[in-house]
């Protein structure tokens, strides 16, 4: 298979020094909110953006996940390994997402702390990347957030051996419906379900422009507590 052809110039904007907040968590809630469309933006963006959505409602496309990242870990032999996740909340903290503790994810990051996050917003033609160590949430906030879930979901938590193997689907399913007569009423917290936060060390925000002539900038916390800024090379 020849990729060698598929090939995408950047035009959608520019980014440089004078533009970017001095708090890179600040920077990432404002690139998320223009990913959202949240953030005013250009009439003829704004009709495009309409005219996207309407395609992809006629057509039955459903819109990719803007909090989606890919979440990237290693085990304790050091092999990596990644998957998509999606984050649930960025404060000052950082950035934090929920799973099983006993999934693979789970199991790595408790071995190894250490872990990445990758953000990718096509159609702004950006990307965030992310790196630091995570730490488990409180408990009182991984039920908060637990019991917003919808009730299916809910379920699917107490009924999925996250990454452990299963005979077949109906095994799955059957375990399902057995716990939704199980907990009729309330669902509580599963003592192997919560959330994390990756607390950020350094934070790179990535626009591209043309002829792969990309704009960059990097910021590493210090041991003062402030962040460096820097522009790379694409």
């Amino acid at each position: 298979m020849n990729l060698s052809d598929f090939r995408e110039d950047y035009r959608q904007g520019a980014l440089d020094s004078a533009g970017l907040d001095a708090n890179p968590l600040a920077q990432f809630e404002s690139w998320f909110r223009q990913a959202t469309g949240e953030t005013a933006q250009s009439r003829w963006r704004k009709i495009g953006i309409a005219l996207y959505k309407l395609w992809s409602a006629l057509g039955n496309h459903r819109p990719a996940d803007i909090n989606a990242m890919t979440l990237a870990t290693v085990d304790a032999s050091g092999k990596p390994s990644t998957r998509t996740v999606l984050l649930k909340g960025v404060d000052a903290r950082g950035f934090l997402f929920f799973t099983n503790y006993d999934s693979r994810k789970g199991r790595e990051l408790a071995a190894n702390p250490n872990a990445a996050l990758t953000f990718f917003w096509p159609d702004l033609e950006r990307q965030v990347c992310v790196a630091g160590t995570v730490a488990k949430l409180p408990a009182a906030e991984s039920e908060t957030y637990f019991r917003s879930r919808p009730r299916g979901s809910r379920l699917a938590a107490w009924a999925s051996e996250q990454s452990q193997p299963v005979p077949d689907r109906a095994a799955l399913e059957a375990r399902w419906r057995e716990l939704e007569t199980t907990f009729a009423a309330d669902i509580p917290l599963p003592p192997n379900w919560g959330g994390f936060v990756l607390k950020p060390e350094r934070i790179e925000f990535w626009q591209g422009r043309p002829s792969r002539l990309h704009d960059r900038f990097s910021y590493t916390l210090e041991a003062d507590g402030f962040w460096k800024r820097e522009r790379l090379s694409p």
